[in-house]
């Protein structure tokens, strides 16, 4: 493999995993409920707002589920996984192209809670500032998902076991449903 095409792949993969992992934060807020008035939510808005606010007119929320974000995730996904090919002078059958492009969003995602939750955990572990808007912002979209991990299991000695279990269950869907996907569409990208 050429240098230049690894330091492509290099900038391909961290621009539009920034991206991407912009309008999942942003699907994420908004699902969950994130306050609008802490600084970060106000960033992911703001950063994402001049692409969604058009697509909101086609794509309207399901409830709280942000299809617009979502669709724009998996399409920067998408365009990402068709330049990553272009360097390597490789069309991808559409087909594909989607079910790979849909496994690694779905595998970005789990590993996005799974860095969340860690933070958090870790973050009330030390004592952090629950102030800080950071640390505001991962509690507000962390806690909803622990809390009925919570109900359901006891604290041994007031320690709180539910970050655990829940990070053990995220790397179990990485491995058992991301990870199938994303190989389903490796082979399929591969066929001749």
């Amino acid at each position: 493999m050429s240098y230049v095409i690894q330091a492509g792949n290099l900038l391909i993969e961290f621009l539009f995993g920034a991206a991407i992992l912009l309008f999942l934060l942003r699907l994420l807020a908004e699902y969950w409920g994130v306050s609008f008035h802490n600084p970060v939510s106000q960033f992911i808005y703001r950063s994402t707002n001049p692409v969604l606010a058009p697509m909101r007119r086609l794509l309207r929320n399901l409830g709280r589920f942000n299809l617009a974000a979502l669709t724009t995730a998996l399409a920067l996904e998408l365009i990402k996984l068709g330049l990553q090919m272009a360097l390597y002078g490789r069309l991808p059958s559409p087909g594909a192209w989607l079910l790979l492009g849909a496994g690694q969003l779905l595998d970005l995602v789990l590993l996005v809670y799974i860095v969340l939750v860690f933070a958090w955990s870790l973050a009330s572990m030390l004592g952090g500032d629950a102030r800080h808007p950071l640390l505001s912002f991962v509690a507000q979209i962390t806690e909803p998902a622990l809390r009925p991990l919570r109900r359901r299991m006891p604290t041994p000695g007031g320690i709180d076991f539910s970050p655990a279990v829940a990070l053990l269950l995220l790397f179990l869907l990485r491995i058992l449903v991301a990870q199938p996907i994303i190989d389903a569409g490796s082979r399929a990208l591969l066929a001749p």
